[in-house]
């Protein structure tokens, strides 16, 4: 008994400790280990799973709106970093260096991709040459490298997993529409496969991507209230494809300049599943992305027949769910500790007497509710329990969101909340960066968007200065 209380006990509450609870978490359900390399991480099949089922479920996504997947070099060549000013000053600070190919110094020297907008417009400017080129599509899945100083498990690392798509257009408008359709498509897709809800808006210029015009945001509200960027889009205009000479020819026979868009999802996306959903017992996956959607525990599995039964069952199930029967020789208990740990959407626990009366328990994870069912039944019982908690556990993080949403008028105000409160703040805004970096030098919050189905004007006037608004913002401290 002792050993099947020691995994869950290994836990930090989360009301006691957040970041250690987390820390926990990512450790005890075997989602990641730390590596030789600081900073860097390396993904258990547990977590490495998840990322797959992410990643499967966006690329068909994407190709339902006509984007093909692409690779290119993970080595920049420094003049070509170079060439967007506003791009390369941005993540100057990051940039990991090559100088070396073997013993002898190269002549120029080389960046791991913090990014590829440079090495897609290198490509661009010889692959478009008329209209009838455009629009170019296209999305890469791939590592890129940031030297962070601080990192976290999954939400900071300094090499991580990403898509990032890089579209070429003919006009400005067409742009703007694939932009705000990408971003969109991250929306829907966090909160119909993930059960996450997300807050849509614009970035402030302060906060935009370096050398777009325009990007676009959709943020989430992790448990202990703080936010996190969960997927970006950029409209980058023609301003790449006039510093790299990315031209095509229209249908007048005129030179034009293509109009850009970038936008990409990383592996934060598994630690935003932890921070949403996650309990004290562990892992609380949502079915749609859980790699495995249903346990089988056979209780006293020595017995004759129980574990013929559960194979039965397993079988069965398969057509219609992810199922696992774990037939391993810990005891029961810890099975079901270690389900929970691990976060299975649902558990059905089969022993002799439920056998005799064609039945077996089946157990929620988000609820920790049971039910008896019969075993005639689960064939189309079990995808209808998988889909109700895939609501419910949206349903709830969305409580959880709306009320954590709080006004300020003032910044006497805005500063209560945040003492007080947690979670994000809704104050209008002048549209002068100063007031935003006093906010963020004062308080630690950073303006996180300017929503676009939220543009109540509380107030007339900025948060921070008193002068005469001009947008809402929400505010909040983040990851």
């Amino acid at each position: 008994m002792a050993k099947e209380k020691k995994l869950v006990e290994a836990i930090t509450s989360m009301d006691v400790d957040f970041a250690q609870w987390y820390t926990d978490i990512v450790k005890k359900a075997e989602l990641m280990d730390y590596s030789s390399i600081r900073g860097c991480m390396i993904f258990k099949p547990a977590g490495y799973a998840l990322w797959e089922n992410i990643r499967n479920e966006l690329d068909r996504r994407f190709k339902e709106t006509g984007v093909e997947n692409v690779y290119m070099p993970m080595f920049i060549p420094e003049s070509l970093l170079e060439v967007e000013k506003d791009h390369v000053e941005g993540f100057a600070p990051e940039v990991a260096w090559v100088t070396h190919g073997g013993m002898n110094e190269l002549q120029e020297r080389i960046c791991v991709r913090p990014t590829s907008e440079t090495l897609f417009c290198d490509f661009y400017k010889n692959d478009i040459h008329s209209y009838r080129d455009l629009p170019k599509l296209y999305n890469q899945w791939c590592s890129v490298v940031r030297w962070e100083k601080e990192t976290r498990p999954f939400l900071r690392s300094r090499e991580f997993l990403w898509q990032e798509g890089h579209t070429a257009h003919a006009t400005a408008e067409e742009a703007e529409e694939r932009t705000i359709q990408m971003l969109n498509l991250y929306a829907d897709f966090v909160e119909d496969f993930l059960a996450i809800p997300v807050i849509r808006g614009q970035k402030t210029e302060k906060e935009k991507f370096a050398g777009a015009e325009a990007t676009y945001t959709i943020e989430a509200l992790m448990h202990d209230g703080k936010a996190l960027q969960s997927g970006t889009s950029h409209n980058f205009g023609d301003g790449f494809a006039k510093a790299f000479g990315i031209q095509y020819t229209d249908k007048d026979n005129k030179l034009q300049y293509v109009h850009q868009t970038s936008w990409g999802m990383t592996t934060r996306l598994i630690g935003a599943l932890i921070m949403v959903h996650g309990d004290n017992s562990g892992l609380v996956l949502p079915p749609a992305v859980a790699p495995t959607q249903v346990v089988i525990i056979p209780i006293q599995q020595r017995k004759e027949g129980v574990l013929e039964k559960a194979e039965n069952v397993r079988d069965r199930l398969k057509n219609v769910c992810r199922v696992k029967l774990d037939d391993s020789d810990k005891s029961p208990g810890w099975k079901f500790s270690e389900q929970e740990m691990r976060g299975f959407p649902l558990r059905i626990e089969l022993g002799p007497r439920d056998i005799e009366n064609n039945q077996c328990v089946v157990v929620r994870r988000d609820t920790s509710e049971k039910m008896t069912l019969s075993l005639d039944e689960l064939d189309e019982k079990i995808p209808k329990l998988l889909e109700q908690i895939q609501k419910d556990m949206y349903a709830r993080a969305k409580i959880h969101l709306n009320t954590h949403i709080h006004d300020a008028h003032n910044f006497e105000e805005f500063c209560n909340v945040l003492e007080t409160q947690t979670g994000f703040i809704r104050g209008m805004w002048c549209g002068d960066q100063a007031c935003e970096d006093k906010i963020k030098e004062e308080t630690s919050a950073t303006s996180r968007c300017m929503p676009f189905n939220d543009q109540e004007q509380i107030s007339d006037v900025c948060v921070c200065c008193g002068k005469p608004a001009k947008k809402l913002v929400y505010w909040g401290r983040a990851y």
